[in-house]
């Protein structure tokens, strides 16, 4: 699964690589949780808007907005069938920026969590839906959902699923609306390992509410444990 991530890279560099017409502005963010909110890149109106969703996706015919706790992936196995996630798939596609994504390995005594980043301390693309459920009092409130997928060879010792990343060639394929089911599915599968790096961080980073520099520092560092 993908349950928490980075994102700490410049704006003005997350405007380049998903050729955004307005930079955003963004403060760094070290260990975003479920239910808050997240930076999704949209095809809206024709450009590229980067919009803040929140994570969690509910999908348009739910009666309770708790489902979105339960909806932070969609496997890619399923997401064209499944009813929470087919219409998303088939119409509201986005992508999220991150600078890394965090995966807890079991050992016999506790889980250690690893950052997962680009080999070159690059910017992500993680492949994500979006939604739309509308607030009985009229309200709008617009969710999103992380596509993960098996592993690749660097990521299995840590954790079975990893999201899927997208390459910037396909971007346009991916947020253009019309793109048939077929031709997306060929994209969600696990990225190859050499374009990944992985390293043990602190256990300071268990915490949701822990959101700070100490998240992404080795193990057992004296700033970074709680």
């Amino acid at each position: 699964m993908c349950g928490r991530f980075t994102l700490t890279t410049p704006a003005d560099a997350i405007a380049d690589l998903f050729a955004l017409a307005v930079v955003p502005e963004l403060s760094p963010r070290y260990n975003i949780a479920p239910s808050q909110p997240v930076a999704a890149v949209r095809e809206r109106d024709g450009e590229r808007r980067l919009d803040l969703l929140r994570w969690g996706l509910v999908p348009s015919w739910a009666k309770d907005p708790a489902i979105g706790n339960r909806m932070i992936n969609a496997r890619a196995e399923t997401v064209a069938d499944k009813p929470a996630f087919r219409a998303a798939f088939r119409e509201r596609r986005c992508l999220i920026p991150a600078t890394g994504f965090y995966e807890w390995k079991r050992t016999e005594a506790t889980k250690q969590p690893y950052l997962v980043t680009a080999a070159g301390d690059g910017l992500l693309a993680l492949a994500g839906l979006w939604e739309l459920w509308k607030v009985p009092d009229g309200g709008r409130l617009e969710t999103c959902t992380i596509i993960t997928t098996s592993a690749n060879d660097l990521v299995a010792p840590i954790h079975d699923r990893m999201p899927v990343i997208l390459e910037r060639h396909d971007f346009d394929l991916w947020l253009t609306p019309t793109t048939e089911s077929d031709r997306l599915l060929q994209l969600l599968r696990s990225c190859d390992s050499s374009a990944l790096a992985a390293r043990p961080v602190s256990t300071y980073v268990n915490t949701p509410r822990n959101d700070d520099p100490r998240c992404i520092e080795p193990p057992g560092t004296s700033t970074g444990q709680p």
